[in-house]
């Protein structure tokens, strides 16, 4: 498997691809610390081998998480499809009725190569792609689209939009149709107007309550800072941790931490954020530097009211 070999400072344009493991919390949960870390280790291994095949090199590993890097869009879809294929589609990846999924995202763009990892606003935006995908979807940019042949065109729809910390501009969102039979029933793309329906946010800690919506409150700070909306004290929180914004009735969490930021849903999908946005939806938790069952001191609840 070719590795990140880079001392010297260097820019150049390339794919770049984080596949993750979903809901790894619950994993742990339901098998135990040991047979999760195996089964975590197989996804890696999975990722890591499909990232050989098509020509990229492994950056990094990040406990359930791969960063890795190609020459070419097509090289990075060819090997996002086979991790796909390998684990989401794998009988073998169900374990105590558990079945494992991945999700991907990819961006293509200039990173500067420096100390074996990378840089660059490119690297955040294949974040962001992956912190928005599902279990078992590929997501790309915009970007990415015009960069993959005719053949991996034709198999890709715009779903999104979204918006990028520290960009003005928003981005386009693609999902990448890998398996064969939405291949063959390719969806048109969805309509990705702001929805009419306005909704509630409701975030409580403890005892006490933030609703942002849009006939009221439009956007709340969170961090151990007694001038913030909502203060949670913590040695990994940051005075401002994070902020919360209603933007055309989409709520977003963008975090401005050192630590970073959990958001694990009810529905079992699991995300960390750092210095990057996320939309929020159904309900779940929110934990500040640290993960936080619902119920322990730390957690805020949320949940999306329509």
């Amino acid at each position: 498997m070719t590795e990140a070999t880079d001392t010297d400072s260097r820019e150049r344009e390339v794919a770049i691809v984080f596949a993750d493991v979903v809901g790894s919390t619950h994993l742990y949960e339901a098998l135990g610390d040991d047979r999760a870390r195996e089964t975590v280790q197989r996804c890696l291994d999975i990722m890591k081998a499909a990232t050989e095949q098509f020509g990229g090199t492994v950056i990094k590993t990040m406990g359930d998480e791969v960063m890795a890097t190609f020459p070419s869009a097509d090289d990075a879809m060819n090997a996002a499809s086979q991790m796909q294929q390998g684990i989401t589609n794998n009988p073998e990846m169900t374990v105590d009725g558990t079945h494992v999924s991945i999700r991907v995202g990819c961006h293509f763009g200039p990173v500067v190569s420096q100390d074996r990892d990378i840089f660059g606003v490119a690297v955040s935006d294949a974040s962001r792609m992956t912190s928005r995908a599902k279990a078992g979807q590929i997501l790309i940019t915009g970007v990415t689209v015009e960069q993959l042949s005719g053949e991996w065109k034709g198999l890709v729809r715009q779903i999104d939009v979204t918006t990028i910390r520290g960009r003005s501009d928003e981005v386009a969102v693609f999902e990448v149709l890998w398996q064969p039979e939405e291949a063959t029933s390719m969806l048109p793309a969805v309509d990705v107007a702001p929805r009419r329906q306005p909704a509630v946010l409701r975030l409580r800690y403890g005892d006490q309550e933030l609703v942002l919506q849009e006939s009221g409150l439009k956007a709340a700070t969170i961090g151990r800072a007694d001038d913030n909306d909502l203060v949670v004290k913590g040695n990994l929180i940051s005075r401002l941790h994070a902020r919360l914004e209603l933007v055309r009735n989409r709520f977003m969490l963008i975090d401005e931490s050192t630590n970073g930021t959990f958001v694990q849903r009810d529905d079992g999908e699991e995300f960390y954020v750092r210095r990057e946005s996320i939309e929020l939806t159904g309900s779940g938790v929110i934990s500040l530097g640290r993960v936080a069952a619902r119920g322990a001191p730390l957690a805020l609840e949320y949940r999306i009211e329509n």
